[in-house]
This record gives C-alpha cells, sequence and structure tokens, in this order.
C-alpha cells in the first residue's frame, strides 16, 4: 500500500495555481465547490475526487485543535485563513476533480454521536503558513 504523501506549502500553491487555470468548476465537481467548509452531502459524487495527499503532519503525535483566525473569521467563514498548521487543516486529506484538477480540502468532524465529513475548495489567495506555536 502506498502512502500518502504529506503536502507542504508549495505544493499546496502548485496544486492551486494548476485548478484555477481553469477558472469554472467542471460539470463533475461545480455542485461541492464551496468557498468555505460545507458537509459533504450524501448526493456527492465521492467518484469524480482523488486523494492526492494529506496535511496531516507525520511528525505530529497529536495535531492541535488550536484555529486561525487573525481576521476574526470563523471556522465557516468563507474567508477564513487555510492555515495547515491549525484545526481542522492539521487533519485534512487534499482531493482533485478527476476531470478538471479541481483542488478540495476534505476532513471529517466527529461529534458525540455523528461524524460529519466536511469539504472546502483550495483558494490559493487564503494560504496561510503561519506555524502553529503549541
Amino acid at each position: 500500500m502506498n502512502a500518502i504523501p504529506f503536502l507542504t506549502h508549495s505544493d499546496l500553491l502548485r496544486l492551486g495555481n494548476a485548478a484555477q487555470a481553469s477558472a469554472r468548476a467542471c460539470e463533475r465537481c461545480r455542485t461541492i465547490v464551496c468557498p468555505g467548509w460545507e458537509s459533504l452531502g450524501s448526493s456527492a459524487d465521492r467518484s469524480s475526487l482523488r486523494r492526492v495527499g494529506t496535511l496531516r503532519d507525520p511528525a505530529v503525535d497529536e495535531p492541535t485543535v488550536e484555529e486561525r483566525h487573525p481576521g476574526g473569521t470563523n471556522a465557516w467563514s468563507p474567508d477564513a485563513p487555510i492555515a495547515p498548521a491549525f484545526f481542522p487543516y492539521n487533519r485534512c486529506d487534499v482531493w482533485q476533480c478527476a476531470a478538471c484538477s479541481r483542488a478540495f480540502l476534505r476532513y471529517t468532524e466527529y461529534g458525540g454521536y455523528y461524524e460529519d465529513e466536511r469539504i472546502r475548495a483550495l483558494d490559493i489567495a487564503l494560504l496561510d503558513d503561519t506555524p502553529c506555536a503549541s
């Protein structure tokens, strides 16, 4: 079994730039393109996405649950920074649309009685490579 590659800030920029070459989402992924975190509904076509890497740092045993919101955003804000050293990005895998190469971040939120698979389109304008102090 192949290990999922750990993606760096440079890798995310490369993936995001490749996706921005086609500014419009294709038919296969247009229904899941969202600027902020959204639940990935049961009707979403997961087969149109392929996993290309992870933001889960293999050198970190227990990723932080600290979030990064320097501009007063919150986790659901479409303009919240995409900060891979912080929650929830530090628990994300990175996926691409098999048709148009648009990149997405995905993670699963585990609550007391539920699991919620969430997705957010990668927007390189929001990338924040600030390291986490904790």
